[in-house]
Parts: structure tokens; sequence; C-alpha cells
């Protein structure tokens, strides 16, 4: 994309590295010529505005529920490999906790099947207090 207009930056740079920007995770001086730009593009200025609501949104519908903590360094792993240029396993990284997820299902039911005494719940450890 491009207004036509001739930029410092360039516009198909800006949209490259618009998340950056809208995540603070740029060096200051970047984040000064990305606002030039904004500042004189339209377009560009759209484009942000758009991302910037769709981010807000995600938030306030989304932003409340936990992330498993291994689904998380999963995630983090597959962007510094990205940054790094390293192959990207085609698997997803939620595919891929699922997955681990269902496995440590199955071993757990197989273990309770193997004879291991169930968990206690709450209402088990209330009920034998009285």
């Amino acid at each position: 994309m491009s207004c036509g207009e001739p930029h410092e930056k360039d516009c198909s740079e800006v949209l490259d590295h618009l998340y950056e920007y809208l995540d603070r995770e740029m060096p200051a001086g970047e984040c000064a010529e990305f606002q030039v730009h904004l500042d004189e593009c339209s377009p560009c200025l759209e484009k942000y505005g758009l991302e910037q609501a769709v981010k807000k949104l995600v938030k306030r519908c989304c932003g409340h529920d936990d992330v498993p903590t291994d689904l998380r360094s999963k995630v983090m792993g597959r962007i510094e490999l990205i940054r790094a240029g390293e192959a990207v396993p085609e698997v997803s990284v939620l595919d891929q906790a699922r997955h681990e997820q269902a496995q440590r299902e199955r071993a757990a039911d197989a273990q309770g099947a193997a004879g291991a005494p169930p968990k206690a719940d709450a209402a088990d450890s209330a009920a034998r207090a009285e």
C-alpha cells in the first residue's frame, strides 16, 4: 500500500511494523519516525486507527482469559524463531498445546484406570469432614 506521496519512511514499511508501533515494542527513535509518517499519510493513519480499534476490541472481549504458561512460552518461542529468521514448525502453537493437553489428560486417565485413587474434590473433602 502506498498513498503515492513521497515519505521518509515508506508506507509498506510502516504497515509491516504497525503492530510493533501499536504495542510500543520499537525504539523511541523509530516511534518518532512512524508518528511523523502517520501525521503526513492519511491512508496509513486510517489503517493505524483501524488496527488500534481491533486491538482494543480484542482486549475488551478476550483480555480477561488467563493464558496457560506453556502456551505463552511456546508463542514467544515461535516469535523469537521468526525474528531470528529460522524455520517455523508447520503445526500451529495452539494445535500443539491442545495435543499436549490431550496427552496429559490421557496419561491422567490411564493412571486413574491403573488403580490410582481418584483425586478428592472439595465436596468429597467436606463430606468426610462431617
